[in-house]
């Protein structure tokens, strides 16, 4: 019995030693864990933040002119190719002419034909102006016989036939009078007509002498060819609409860039802001621009809704070449001398506080400034950041934000002021890297 009361209390005793052991272990790790905990801070400083909006856009000509052809036929030559400097005027394409010109002298022959029509028609006009005079002389000749034998029969000087071949002597004789004028009115008719036809085949003429122009195809502008679409030979088609045969930039020393900006950032934009942008082709220059243009039309891709800003870019060193992507940044507000934070600041939050919910606060009328009023919180928006006391431990701040760049933001209001120390990451210390053990844990086991 002795024994085993003997055994049973050196058991217990061993557990008793190890459970204080692993205890003490415990709580010093937990010591060493919260003594091991630091903060990585930033000074809060002044200085300046400028705010952009990004966005993505297509370098092209401020004016892009597509010369085409108004006629259908064969290339016959070309005078321009990429690249090639043409001015106004200047030929760049000829059509195969021979059909028009055919037409031309078709135009030409029907004119002169209808110009003969005309002419006999005014001589059958004259001629019959003549008719009508000698018709109304004969009537008037005519009407004096008719009153003479008539006053010859009242004295029976004269036969009765006598008079009544007088009646039918003037009678004739208006009737080939109005005769006379239905041949003249005839004849103006035809006059009229003639005129009509002549008209008619003038500006037949003047389509195939206009056609006939057509094919010699020539620049609109001064400006240089970006694109040809067609080769000697080739047939184009003008049927339904202008094929287009060239793409002429008036000036590739003047260029804009056509960027699509998010409907969320739209009402921050306005004309004459100042932008940068940079191209692949150049990734270590920074080209500069200005906001010409805000199209109200939106573009809609997979219910994402766009704006066309157009930005207007110096290209003198011609450097900038259409259909370029430009990756934009426009400056939509700028401020010097402000308090600024790092915004990893605002991402910043202790794993206690991630644990708890929530911190210790910041208490009004402390050292580092005044408390946050309603009406400063409504100057930006309202966030919350950690800094450090003066024992090295955690605050909770709130503070009102202004414009940010991405990195830094703006501090309209708050509890901070120059130097204060702000958190923006938490670093803990892990053991094993060259640490000690406790004493009390030196020489178990031996």
């Amino acid at each position: 019995m002795g024994n085993r009361k003997r055994k049973y209390l050196i058991t217990a005793v061993t557990i008793l030693i190890v459970a204080s052991i692993g205890g003490i272990l415990f709580y010093q790790l937990i010591i060493q864990k919260e003594s091991n905990q630091r903060f990585r801070a930033i000074k809060v400083e002044r200085g300046e933040i400028t705010s952009v909006v990004t966005a993505t856009g297509t370098i092209n000509p401020v004016i892009t002119v597509l010369v085409g052809s108004q006629v259908s036929g064969m290339i016959k030559a070309l005078y321009a190719d990429f690249n090639s400097r043409v001015k106004e005027g200047q030929v760049i394409a000829q059509i195969d002419p021979a059909i028009f010109e055919a037409q031309a002298d078709q135009g030409k022959a029907n004119v002169s034909s209808a110009r003969a029509n005309l002419l006999n028609a005014q001589a059958n006009l004259q001629n019959a102006k003549a008719n009508l005079i000698k018709a109304e002389v004969a009537v008037l000749d005519t009407k004096r016989t008719l009153d003479r034998n008539t006053e010859l029969m009242e004295k029976k000087v004269i036969s009765q036939a006598t008079l009544d071949t007088a009646h039918t002597n003037y009678d004739s004789a208006v009737a080939q009078r109005d005769s006379a004028k239905a041949q003249l009115e005839s004849a103006m008719s035809q006059v009229e007509s003639a005129k009509a036809q002549l008209e008619q085949a003038k500006a037949a003429l003047r389509l195939a002498e206009t056609n006939l122009r057509y094919t010699t195809i020539r620049s609109p502008v001064n400006g240089t060819v970006i694109s040809r679409n067609v080769d000697v030979g080739q047939t184009v088609a003008a049927s339904l609409q202008a094929p287009t045969l060239f793409t002429i930039a008036k000036d590739l020393t003047r260029m804009q860039v056509d960027t699509n900006v998010s409907e969320a950032d739209i009402g921050r934009i306005v004309k004459g802001q100042e932008a940068t942008f940079t191209v692949d082709a150049y990734p270590e220059r920074t080209f500069r621009g200005k906001v010409s243009e805000i199209r109200n039309a939106p573009t809609t891709i997979q219910n994402v809704v766009t704006y066309d800003v157009v930005i207007q870019v110096d290209n003198r060193d011609l450097l900038l070449k259409p259909g370029m992507t430009a990756n934009v940044s426009v400056m939509v507000a700028h401020k010097e001398g402000i308090l600024k934070i790092p915004n990893a600041a605002l991402r910043f939050q202790p794993e206690f506080a991630k644990r708890e919910g929530a911190g210790p606060k910041k208490k009004e009328g402390s050292q580092l400034g005044g408390p946050t009023t309603t009406s400063q919180k409504v100057q930006g928006r309202s966030s919350k950041i950690w800094v450090l006391s003066a024992q090295g431990k955690p605050l909770r701040v709130p503070i009102v934000l202004g414009i940010t760049d991405g990195t830094f933001s703006e501090v309209v209001s708050g509890d901070l002021k120059d130097g204060t120390e702000v958190i923006v990451e938490e670093i803990s210390k892990k053991r094993g890297q060259g640490s000690t053990p406790p004493p009390f844990t030196r020489g178990l086991g031996k």
